[in-house]
């Protein structure tokens, strides 16, 4: 499985990094962010493209596995 390590990063950074992601893998991929709003923001984005998000509170963090 892939990891994006957007945490720390300001929008739309971690939709873009999401989004390559995406492109380039097949199988699922794992997103970290530090903040709820990137976190609903990347859930959408992979919802928009089809995608089933799963996520949950790591700490202070959240990862988000996309299938």
């Amino acid at each position: 499985m892939v990891e994006v390590d957007a945490r720390g990063l300001s929008c739309p950074e971690p939709i873009m990094l999401t989004a390559e992601a995406l492109k380039n893998e097949k199988g699922p991929i794992k997103v970290l962010v530090s903040e709820p709003v990137q976190k609903e923001n990347v859930e959408k984005y992979a919802k928009s493209q089809g995608k089933k998000p799963t996520s949950k509170e790591v700490g202070d963090e959240f990862e988000i596995v996309i299938e």
